[in-house]
C-alpha cells in the first residue's frame, strides 16, 4: 500500500531535485509575500472572503439552484454528477451526440480527481491537456505534483529530451524559450483541430449563472472559442453569491499563487455562441458530505491557489507525487481523509504543524488546526494502536521515578556494548538516516548531584 513516508523517500533519493524543488517552491512563496506587502488591506481581503464563502456554503441549495437558473437562461445547458462516474458519463454522452472525437482541454484539477482523461481514451478520444505544463506531464504518463505549477518537479532538461522524442525538438536545446515555442506550435495545431473544448472553473456566479476561468496562457480561451462545443466541469462549491463578490477573490487569488497582481486572463464565459453549445457539469463527489462535517467544512472554501504548498516544507521536500491524492500538500491532506479516512490515514500526519499554510491561505482556512483534529479522529478509529500502545508504555515508565532511573542505566549499558547492527538495521526506521551519538556515563541526576555545589 502507497503512502506518504514512501513515497518521499524515494523523491529525497535526488537530493539535487529536493533542493531546486524547495528553492523554486520558496521562491514563488517569497514573491507571494512581496506582492502581499503592496495591499494595505490584506488581510481585511482575506476576511471578507472567507466569511463570503462560508455564507455561500451555508446556503450551498439556494445559490446552486440560482446559479443553474440563471446559466439555462443565458442558453447554457447544466448538468449534475452526484460523483466523478455521473460527471465522466455525462460527458461522454455530450461527446457521443455531437460525434466528437478530438478535445482541448485546460487545466482543471477537478477532471484530475474524475479521472477523465483515462476514461475518454480508453473510449478512442483524442483528448489533449493544453496547459503548457500539464502538456508535459500527459506526455509523460504522470499526474500533476502541483495544482497551479504542474511540472514544477520536472528539470528543463528532461523536458528538452521529452520535447526531442515527442515533438522532433532540437536534441541538446533546453532553452525554456525554444522549448515553449516548439509547445506552441504542437498545440496550435490540436487547437485548430478540435471538436470541442473542457475547461476548469475557478468560480460560478449565482447572481449571472456565469463562469470564471483564470489562466496566464491563454490556452483556456483559445479552447473556448475555437471549438463548437464546451464543457465546463465545476465543483459546486467554486460558487460565489455575485458577480461583485469576485473582485475580492480576483485580487486574492493570483497574489497567493504565483504573486502576480492579476492573471494575464481573467475570462468571464456566460453565453452560448450562435451555432455553439455550452454546457456546465456541477459535480459533488464527495462534497456534500464534506459539507456535512462541520469540524473540516471549511476546507470547502479554497480557491486551489497553491499557496499552503509553496510555505510548507515538507511538502517542497518531498513532492507532490508523494501525496498519493489528487490535491496535494496541506490542503490535499485535510480534503483526503474526508474521502477514505482508512486510504489516506497517513497524509494529516505529513506535517510539522508549523501553521504557516493557515497563516498564507487567502481564504483562512485552518488548515493546522484540521489537521491536528484528523490526527485525533485517525488514532479513535485505530490506526495508530502500535504507537498508542508504544505511549502507554513510556507512560507508565516516565511515572515511576525508580523505573525510569534504572531504565536510564540498563540504556546507557547496553549502548556501551551492544553492538551495531541490534541497533543500526531495517526494522528501526529512525536509524536510517541517523546515527545514535555515544551514552554519557552517568545520568544528569548523578551528574547534579556531584555538581551542584
Amino acid at each position: 500500500m502507497t503512502n506518504h513516508p514512501k513515497n518521499a523517500e524515494e523523491f529525497i533519493k535526488d537530493t539535487d531535485r529536493v533542493d531546486w524543488h524547495d528553492a523554486a517552491l520558496w521562491h514563488v512563496r517569497q514573491k507571494r509575500d512581496i506582492a502581499v506587502d503592496t495591499v494595505p488591506e490584506w488581510e481585511e481581503l482575506r476576511n471578507i472572503a472567507a466569511q463570503i464563502k462560508a455564507h455561500t456554503l451555508a446556503n450551498l441549495r439556494s445559490y446552486l439552484l440560482d446559479f443553474e437558473q440563471n446559466a439555462m437562461a443565458n442558453g447554457v445547458e447544466v448538468h449534475w454528477a452526484k460523483d466523478a462516474e455521473a460527471h465522466n458519463q455525462i460527458v461522454l454522452e455530450i461527446l457521443q451526440r455531437n460525434n466528437v472525437k478530438k478535445i482541448v482541454k485546460s487545466k482543471s484539477m477537478l477532471t484530475e480527481e474524475c479521472g477523465l482523461n483515462p476514461f475518454l481514451e480508453g473510449r478512442d478520444f483524442e483528448i489533449t491537456d493544453t496547459d503548457l505544463g500539464e502538456r508535459i506531464i500527459q506526455m509523460r504518463q504522470e499526474p500533476p505534483s502541483h495544482i497551479v505549477l504542474p511540472a514544477i518537479h520536472i528539470k528543463k532538461e528532461e523536458v528538452g529530451d521529452l520535447f526531442r522524442k515527442e515533438l522532433g525538438a532540437e536534441p541538446g536545446n533546453n532553452d525554456p524559450a525554444y522549448l515553449t515555442n516548439q509547445a506552441r506550435i504542437h498545440l496550435r495545431e490540436k487547437f485548430l483541430q478540435c471538436d470541442a473544448a473542457i475547461t476548469g472553473v475557478n468560480f460560478g456566479v449565482a447572481d449571472t449563472g456565469e463562469v470564471v476561468v483564470c489562466t496566464n496562457e491563454g490556452n483556456a480561451d483559445l479552447g473556448v472559442h475555437l471549438a463548437p462545443i464546451t464543457i465546463h466541469s465545476m465543483g459546486i462549491e467554486k460558487l460565489v453569491p455575485r458577480q461583485k463578490d469576485l473582485a475580492v477573490f480576483i485580487r486574492l487569488l493570483a497574489r497567493s499563487a504565483t504573486g502576480q497582481p492579476i492573471t494575464i486572463y481573467t475570462s468571464h464565459h456566460k453565453k452560448t455562441a450562435k451555432g455553439a453549445e455550452k454546457h456546465i457539469v456541477l459535480v459533488d463527489n464527495g462534497r456534500s458530505k464534506r459539507l456535512a462535517m462541520e469540524k473540516y467544512r471549511s476546507s470547502l472554501q479554497c480557491i486551489r491557489c497553491g499557496a499552503c504548498m509553496n510555505t510548507c516544507p515538507i511538502y517542497r521536500r518531498s513532492g507532490g507525487h508523494s501525496y498519493h491524492f489528487t490535491i496535494p500538500g496541506p490542503i490535499g491532506s485535510i480534503l483526503a481523509p474526508a474521502t477514505d479516512l482508512k486510504a489516506y490515514s497517513d497524509l494529516p500526519f505529513a506535517s510539522t504543524l508549523c501553521g504557516s499554510c493557515g497563516d498564507v491561505c487567502p481564504v483562512k482556512i485552518d488548515i493546522p488546526n484540521q489537521l491536528y483534529l484528523w490526527r485525533q479522529e485517525i488514532a479513535e478509529a485505530g490506526a495508530l494502536e502500535g504507537k498508542r500502545k508504544s505511549m502507554k508504555a513510556a507512560s507508565k515508565l516516565l511515572a515511576s521515578p525508580r523505573s525510569y532511573r534504572n531504565f536510564g542505566w540498563l540504556m546507557r549499558l547496553g549502548l556501551r556494548f551492544m553492538p551495531n547492527f541490534l541497533i543500526i538495521n531495517r526494522y528501526n526506521v529512525w536509524t536510517k538516516g541517523r546515527d545514535l551519538p555515544k551514552p554519557p556515563k552517568q545520568s544528569f541526576k548523578d551528574w547534579y548531584k556531584k555538581n551542584q555545589r
